[in-house]
């Protein structure tokens, strides 16, 4: 029987090689084009650190074009005990600090932890008398776990044969596979954390974009010059327009992908996923972002509108005084001709 630890980080970066394309193995029973539909990862480099006298390899990948992945894996006594417990912050803290080695960053960072168990006989269910442990390297947590949390929280399982098991938390997962065929799960939970990560990247650029639009209907264009203000205001409408019209290119791609999945074991697996990171939660922020940006954009343009139109109304009433001007001189200089 062995023991095995598996960590990652994923993170934005905006100066990502492309590197060499992944192979993906299709994961038990699934459909024929889910290697063509799950996005690819691209191989970047490996790098290797010292763990607590261990010299761990370190994987860095990347899902083009801006997210970046470091996973690292290692065999260990015994996932069950403390020093797995401290061991897997140990790789997580290394992932990190690789990741911002190539650009990767912090804020906008999702990272998970793998225990895996292989090479048993019989059923994983005689392992649920460390359903203590188990339960506090899903949840990350060293505090002791009240018993119905620990019940609860083992519950969160998928079995696709009679000896293999996998549960999940938001932090972590552990996995009963009597051989070794794990690497394609592996894939599957950082594809769940991948669209947590662009959920929250998508949020965050809404939310940056709504602050902007919002600012626009602060502004007060009449204490400026009009060309000026023209100017200002239809750059920052094409600014809200592309950004909208990406946020919503970005949105329908994260749906499709989500469908395109399939109905076996893989998305009944992310299924589980969506469910604890709360996917419907993201994606209906999401929408009520994207119309409330609508709803600024149709304020500020109706306010741009009326602002322009008072803005010519002004020059046309001082060009009418201004040709009135210069009828009543010519007049003046007719008359004082005449009486000359």
């Amino acid at each position: 029987m062995s023991h095995k630890l598996i960590s990652f980080v994923l993170a934005e970066s905006s100066k990502l090689k492309k590197g060499e394309l992944v192979m993906t193995l299709p994961p038990q029973s699934a459909p024929h084009y889910f290697a063509t539909t799950i996005p690819p990862q691209h191989t970047i480099g490996q790098k290797k650190k010292n763990i607590d006298g261990k010299d761990i390899n370190f994987l860095i990948k990347s899902y083009h074009p801006d997210i970046l992945v470091v996973e690292a894996a290692t065999e260990i006594d015994d996932v069950f005990s403390i020093e797995a417990f401290e061991l897997r912050k140990k790789l997580i803290d290394a992932c990190q600090q690789i990741s911002k080695e190539h650009g990767g960053s912090f804020e906008m960072s999702e990272e998970y932890a793998v225990a895996m168990v292989s090479g048993y006989q019989g059923n994983p269910e005689q392992f649920f008398n460390q359903s203590p442990a188990i339960v506090r390297f899903l949840k990350s947590e060293r505090i002791a776990l009240d018993e119905y949390e620990i019940k609860y929280a083992v519950q969160n399982q998928i079995k696709y044969a009679q000896n293999d098991l996998t549960i999940i938390g938001w932090d972590g997962a552990f996995m009963f596979e009597p051989g070794e065929e794990y690497q394609s799960d592996i894939e599957l939970f950082q594809i769940a954390t991948l669209q947590l990560l662009r959920y929250r990247i998508l949020e965050q650029d809404l939310s940056e974009r709504l602050t902007k639009a919002s600012k626009l209907i602060a502004k007060s264009p009449n204490t400026r010059l009009v060309v000026w203000s023209t100017k200002d205001m239809e750059k920052a409408f094409k600014e809200v327009i592309a950004l909208r019209g990406q946020s919503i290119s970005q949105f329908d791609v994260i749906e499709r992908e989500i469908k395109l999945i399939g109905d076996w074991y893989s998305a009944k697996l992310y299924e589980m996923f969506a469910k604890m990171f709360r996917f419907d939660e993201w994606r209906t922020i999401i929408k009520d972002k994207l119309e409330s940006i609508e709803d600024v954009y149709n304020i500020v343009s109706e306010n741009f509108s009326v602002t322009r139109y008072h803005a010519l109304e002004v020059i046309q009433l001082v060009l009418f005084f201004v040709l009135q001007l210069g009828w009543f001189i010519l007049i003046f200089l007719e008359l004082k001709g005449l009486l000359k």
